[in-house]
């Protein structure tokens, strides 16, 4: 099974900023949140990480020992990252919509992001046949997985919402990944 977790908050979650690329530590609700999911799957043998260090923090909230992963990092939002979502103009949000191939300045297309989520969930998928596999990620490439389990375009992404420090499980089985669970909070009480 493969079980994803978004890292918990950061202070650039907290003021609404797109965060991308930006290598913030968690806030002190991201540390307690990070702490739960610490409690809620300890003892899962493997754990991998984005490298970015609010996703690493979580992670090692998880476990001692971590993977790096380039390809579970956030995508990148270019000349927007640090700036408010209403900072970017209309017309830029309905052509990141409407096409998955393009990105801002800078930045990131959705089509890429699928794209190396795609290859870090297929080097995985073997394993999560016989073992529970932890990835700590964000919030984009999780929902790139998510399309890849349900077999449909990354767009879906504009779809669902999933909060900080959630967690879905994909189960990967002869037939192929399905979705087990999407945006699971119960563990944050």
């Amino acid at each position: 099974m493969l079980i994803l977790v978004r890292h918990g908050r950061t202070s650039a979650n907290a003021a609404g900023l797109l965060q991308g690329r930006m290598d913030l530590p968690l806030d002190t609700v991201g540390v307690t949140q990070a702490e739960q999911l610490g409690l809620a799957f300890g003892g899962v043998e493997r754990v991998i990480s984005s490298p970015l260090l609010r996703a690493r923090e979580t992670a090692l909230r998880i476990s001692d020992s971590i993977e790096i992963d380039q390809r579970w990092q956030e995508i990148a939002y270019g000349a927007y990252e640090g700036r408010p979502q209403s900072d970017v103009p209309s017309a830029e949000w309905e052509r990141w919509r409407s096409d998955p191939d393009y990105c801002v300045e800078g930045g990131e297309s959705l089509a890429a992001l699928m794209e190396r989520t795609t290859a870090a969930l297929l080097d995985l998928a073997n394993d999560a046949r016989e073992q529970d596999i932890v990835v700590v990620s964000h919030v984009s490439p999780i929902k790139a997985a998510v399309a890849w389990a349900l077999g449909v375009g990354v767009e879906i992404s504009w779809r669902s919402r999933l909060d900080q420090a959630s967690v879905c499980r994909i189960a990967v089985g002869p037939k192929g990944p399905s979705l087990v669970s999407f945006n699971e909070v119960a563990h944050l009480s």
